[in-house]
């Protein structure tokens, strides 16, 4: 699926002065909404590292629960959140608003 990036929602301000905040999203995703509340830089990151933290936490919980098999996919699991929330890091820092692969789409945080 393309990353879309969303440049137009944000303005060059609003990129410069919150990106390491929005970063840190990934670590510790309501972060931006404390710190930056009125950025939407901030939130679409919230958002991203708050859909990271749902499928890493549900994804971990489901594959516990199979025998062998999911015991077996779950260390490949975390390492591809690992990846993810890595990706996403790296594109906050550069200052780029792009959707996190496959679960990225889906918005839990509204920018209003």
């Amino acid at each position: 699926m393309d990353q879309q990036e969303k440049p137009t929602q944000f303005t060059a301000e609003d990129i410069e002065k919150n990106k390491v905040i929005s970063a840190l999203a990934y670590i510790i995703f309501f972060l931006p909404l404390i710190v930056c509340a009125d950025s939407p830089f901030g939130k679409f990151h919230a958002n991203q590292g708050l859909l990271l933290l749902i499928t890493g936490v549900a994804g971990s919980v489901i594959l516990s629960f199979i025998p062998v098999l999911g015991w077996l996919l779950l260390p490949l699991f975390s390492l591809a959140i690992l990846i993810i929330a890595i990706l996403g890091l790296i594109h906050t820092l550069n200052g780029k608003a792009k959707e996190l692969p496959v679960i990225g789409k889906y918005r839990i945080i509204k920018n209003e």
